[in-house]
């Protein structure tokens, strides 16, 4: 791993652990082994580092909900496999997506990040626009329906992470079914 993945790691780590305000760029020197010379080589404040690391984790989650998306599927089953795909980003990147959950709002995080260009949300917000063309998903507000949907799964794997409860192949398929539920008619 390169200097810069380590501090974006090592970043990461720390606020994972500590929460955002804890994190000092002593503590994260340490953590990723290296001088602050090496930090302020890449990086020329804590709020553009915490930005990248945002950044980063927004690209990932991105390119994991689209894994394997096949657009020629019927509404329902595309819906069904980029939800999957979103609970499994969580569980298998736990950091990344707490910290995007916990952070997206934040005034640490810059608006151009808040709301750059993501794929992803485009082919969410088409897959939405077509149900609701189709009389299968409420008429509301396309942003308001991938939040209630994001906050299925969201909730979901808060639950998981702090292990109230499994997720095995029956509760993964009935968190499916509930977000579907959840904006359809």
């Amino acid at each position: 791993m390169s200097k810069r993945k380590d501090i974006l790691k090592a970043t990461l780590d720390l606020i994972h652990e500590e929460g955002l305000q804890s994190v000092t760029f002593s503590k994260i020197f340490k953590k990723a082994n290296v001088g602050s010379g090496t930090v302020f080589n890449y990086f020329s404040s804590k709020e553009e580092l915490v930005n990248e690391v945002y950044r980063e984790a927004r690209i990932h989650m991105g390119e994991a909900l689209l894994e394997g998306y096949d657009s020629s599927l019927g509404l329902y089953e595309r819906f069904k496999q980029l939800q999957m795909n979103r609970l499994k980003f969580g569980m298998q990147s736990p950091k990344e997506y707490l910290f995007i959950d916990s952070y997206s709002y934040s005034p640490y995080i810059s608006p151009e990040l808040r709301h750059m260009e993501d794929h992803s949300l485009e082919v969410f917000n088409s897959v939405l626009a077509e149900g609701q063309k189709q009389g299968l998903i409420r008429p509301i507000d396309p942003r308001l329906c991938y939040q209630i949907i994001n906050g299925v799964i969201s909730s979901i794997l808060k639950g998981y992470f702090v292990q109230k409860y499994p997720l095995d192949e029956q509760q993964i398929q009935q968190t499916l079914e509930a977000s579907w539920k959840a904006i359809s008619l």
